[in-house]
């Protein structure tokens, strides 16, 4: 039977980016990579600092530092929407109210001059979402949402009053203003503590879950995306070099990449003395890739192939892909 097309529109994934390629003038940030964000999902975007997380979610944005980083192929779907080529009205309304961001810094992303009840209800006046005589009301219940105590207090506060965990709860609170179905978080517990990481991370996965919405979760932690991502996504130079669920990345790494990262993670489970295993060298500098796979300088188990054929991203199991010309179990 031929789906209707609110069926297919419920089924079809929320967010879905297609051979995507982004490009300076010298280098190929971000190589032809394919994702996709369900309804009702969080998914984990997973790698080192560099490798394309960042400037993929700005994309998707139309954030793109203008004349510096520009889309040179692929599509963004949005709700079955291409946004990629949108102009810049069309985008306003879809930024901040569709979909939503949290930046790293808080603060450097909330203006220093402008207190925090102005800044959390410029998209409720943009968007129109309240009406203006609720607006104040609208943004102390929000404040109360992200358990920021003494809310009245909170409005009338400049961002430098405020601690590092209280501003990402303000940047949280102004990301979930509109209600967005797409909520992309950004390493949104940087520079925070352990116990407030834990904090920030707990409640935003219970506000997108109450709010029925999305996320994407940006991330060098594999422990974050451990406890709270449906699928992950692990990006290395740019390209998408493993996929599956949170469960089959974990339990059954397949790309050396992964390995390496689960394997300089401190685990409960370690032997007493044993010592982590950090992954030799850096990232590549992708104005001058290495040939075949971009990670072969760093891998150990490197064979003759992987210096001068790169490898696609395959399907092994019916949940789990990898980019890897190497049988790592065989090797381990």
């Amino acid at each position: 039977m031929k789906q209707s097309s609110n069926e297919q529109s419920e089924t079809a994934p929320l967010l879905a980016i297609e051979g995507l390629r982004l490009s300076t003038r010298s280098a190929e940030l971000v190589e032809g990579i394919s994702l996709s964000v369900g309804r009702g999902e969080m998914l984990g975007l997973l790698g080192e600092s560099g490798c394309g997380k960042t400037i993929t979610a700005l994309s998707v944005l139309g954030l793109l530092p203008k004349h510096a980083v520009r889309v040179t192929g692929g599509r963004i779907l949005f709700e079955g929407r291409d946004i990629a080529d949108l102009g810049e009205d069309e985008l306003n309304r879809i930024r901040g109210n569709r979909i939503a961001m949290i930046f790293q810094e808080p603060m450097t992303s909330l203006n220093p001059s402008l207190r925090i009840g102005r800044q959390l209800a410029e998209p409720l006046r943009v968007h129109g979402s309240v009406p203006k005589d609720k607006v104040r009301e609208r943004c102390l219940e929000l404040l109360r949402q992200v358990r920021l105590g003494d809310p009245e207090k909170r409005l009338d506060a400049y961002p430098h009053e405020l601690s590092g965990g209280m501003r990402q709860r303000v940047m949280i609170a102004m990301g979930l203003a509109c209600l967005p179905k797409l909520l992309i978080a950004d390493e949104p517990t940087t520079a925070l503590d352990v116990t407030v990481q834990a904090q920030i991370l707990e409640l935003l996965r219970d506000l997108v879950r109450a709010n029925n919405s999305s996320m994407m979760l940006i991330t060098h932690d594999l422990g974050v995306v451990a406890r709270y991502a449906d699928r992950i996504n692990v990006m290395y130079a740019g390209r998408i070099v493993e996929r599956g669920t949170a469960e089959e990345i974990f339990h059954h790494p397949k790309h050396p990449y992964t390995l390496g990262l689960m394997e300089s993670m401190p685990r409960l489970d370690q032997a007493p003395g044993s010592r982590l295993t950090p992954i030799p060298g850096q990232p590549p500098d992708l104005s001058d890739p290495p040939p075949g796979c971009p990670f072969h300088p760093r891998c150990r188990f490197a064979e003759a192939r992987c210096r001068s054929e790169r490898p696609p991203l395959e399907q092994i199991t019916e949940n789990h892909w990898k980019a890897c010309w190497v049988d790592t179990d065989a090797k381990r």
